[in-house]
């Protein structure tokens, strides 16, 4: 049995409850509502268009909801600033790399542990023998991630200069280096190649079982979602169309018509 199993009958870490968002007159998202559970890796897809990202840019406050409610631990997040977000354990990743590309890898990862760090710019300036110690800790928490996710080898290198799947990696350590207990990956799998989005899968498990980090995944490569989530929600037209187990929603004749297609195309 999985954690996510495990943890079905506890209240949900993250509660999406009846979220709108309206854009002028185009409605982006109308009345979706999920759950999601300590320990479980969550697909959310959909066609272009379906309402995705705009979920995920009201789940790190990005964007204000219309209407609705987003809960955190049973808190509504909706209060909090997006340079806040991560304070309360929600990282992510972007769909398009969000890197400083003039930044070694190193320093990159670094700037996800922000949130960690208590200093304050008279403390930093004085170099306080609390503030020595407290950046020690962080560049020993850097370079495990760093270690951790396979990049040693490039830690000193600058990040434009590098594969972009190791720039998907490099983005993905710094969303690990807040400690998150939500992590929203947007389009992990986005212009790898089939063997990099194997391994992507097997890291995104590990991540999940040896981190314990609960995982919201945006993606669009079907394949990668149904072998790796234990739970599936999708959109389509800014409502939600399906819920359920992998297997159920790839059956949904719903799902099937809207963004699967039928097995006869």
């Amino acid at each position: 049995m999985t954690q996510a199993q495990l943890a079905q009958g506890s209240s949900p870490l993250l509660a999406v409850r009846d979220v709108s968002v309206v854009f002028g007159g185009i409605i982006a998202l109308n009345g979706v509502s999920f759950d999601m559970h300590k320990g479980a890796i969550l697909g959310l897809i959909g066609p272009n268009g379906a309402g995705k990202t705009t979920l995920f840019n009201c789940l790190s406050r990005l964007y204000q909801p219309s209407s609705g409610d987003i809960l955190m631990e049973g808190a509504s997040i909706l209060t909090r600033p997006p340079h806040r977000i991560a304070e309360i354990g929600i990282g992510r990743t972007f769909q398009n790399v969000a890197l400083f590309p003039n930044l070694s890898v190193l320093d990159n990862v670094r700037v996800g542990t922000h949130c960690r760090s208590n200093s304050d710019i008279i403390s930093d300036s004085l170099r306080l023998g609390w503030v020595r110690r407290g950046e020690a800790e962080l560049n020993k928490h850097v370079h495990e991630i760093v270690t951790y996710l396979g990049l040693d080898d490039v830690a000193h290198t600058i990040v434009s200069g590098l594969p972009f799947g190791t720039q998907k990696r490099v983005e993905l350590a710094r969303a690990l280096a807040a400690d998150p207990k939500i992590l929203l990956l947007d389009e992990p799998a986005g212009g790898l190649n089939h063997e990099e989005v194997h391994v992507l899968g097997d890291l995104i498990k590990r991540i999940r079982d040896e981190r314990h980090v609960t995982v919201l995944l945006v993606e669009h490569h079907m394949g990668l979602v149904m072998s790796i989530a234990d739970h599936v929600v999708a959109l389509n037209f800014g409502r939600k169309l399906a819920e359920g187990t992998p297997a159920q929603v790839q059956a949904d004749p719903d799902v099937i018509k809207a963004y699967l297609g039928s097995k006869d195309q």
